[in-house]
């Protein structure tokens, strides 16, 4: 297999020997994390095993009994076409039948297992609205379509390229004939794709950047001494504001 984990168990022993010679402490179980944006499954199972024969290993040296197994997140979900996410179903599926499995060969009880869905649940659900101030060709190089905002409110494709779809909003439906680079407001590197393709864009058109509802407010920041945008939820056509547009009074307001 390409797959291949290993565990620090020097340090997760002592900090399991440490709980257990606590008398205040309740030992519940333990967890991990393998990654994120994850597409294949036997990553996943892989983990559960290295979990489930660490507290194996526990149970015989210190009679540790575990009631719970966190193994994390890390579902990947579908920011561009090449995506192709598991279906949740599929996992439970594999996934608990390793546990099973295991357990049963290494004669431990069967722990609650808990997830992270985490992005995969909200990413989808997000989707970030730029107004374009301009576009900017230069023949045999490359087209520029500038945004009201960039690496402030998504610092995501600035600190490691991270891959994202993006339409003009009204006209989503038609070809995406036009190859461009999204740029930021920002001047340092602000960028928020390069060679990505989307339909004619022109000055006062709406960008929309797909499946930002995981990792787009919660890194937002006021670089550039920038106002984090609002943020409005849809259901059922009704839109209504859930977090407020910053003020530029609210961002002087420490200032003395």
């Amino acid at each position: 297999s390409k797959f291949g984990f290993t565990l620090d168990t020097g340090a997760a022993e002592s900090a399991v020997q440490a709980a257990l010679s606590c008398a205040h402490l309740h030992l519940l179980g333990l967890h991990c994390h393998i990654g994120s944006q994850i597409f294949e499954l036997k990553p996943f199972e892989l983990a559960a095993e290295v979990m489930l024969e660490f507290m194996a290993k526990l149970h015989e040296k210190y009679g540790a009994e575990f009631e719970e197994l966190d193994l994390g997140g890390g579902f990947g979900i579908k920011y561009v076409q090449r995506h192709d996410p598991i279906a949740y179903d599929e996992y439970m599926h594999r996934v608990s039948h390793t546990i099973k499995d295991c357990c049963a060969r290494l004669n431990l009880r069967l722990p609650r297992i808990l997830i992270e869905p985490g992005r995969s649940i909200v990413a989808s659900a997000g989707i970030t609205l730029y107004t374009v101030g301009s576009v900017k060709e230069i023949p045999g190089v490359r087209t520029y379509v500038a945004v009201d905002g960039g690496m402030a409110d998504n610092p995501r494709y600035s600190l490691y390229q991270a891959d994202y779809d993006a339409v003009i909003a009204d006209r989503a439906a038609q070809p995406r004939e036009k190859i461009v680079t999204i740029a930021g407001r920002c001047c340092e590197t602000d960028l928020l794709q390069e060679g990505i393709a989307i339909q004619e864009a022109k000055a006062g058109d709406t960008l929309a950047i797909l499946a930002t509802g995981a990792y787009n407010y919660s890194m937002a920041s006021n670089y550039n001494r920038l106002p984090r945008p609002a943020v409005v939820m849809v259901k059922d056509a009704v839109p209504r504001v859930i977090v407020k547009r910053e003020s530029m009074e609210q961002l002087l307001a420490n200032d003395l």
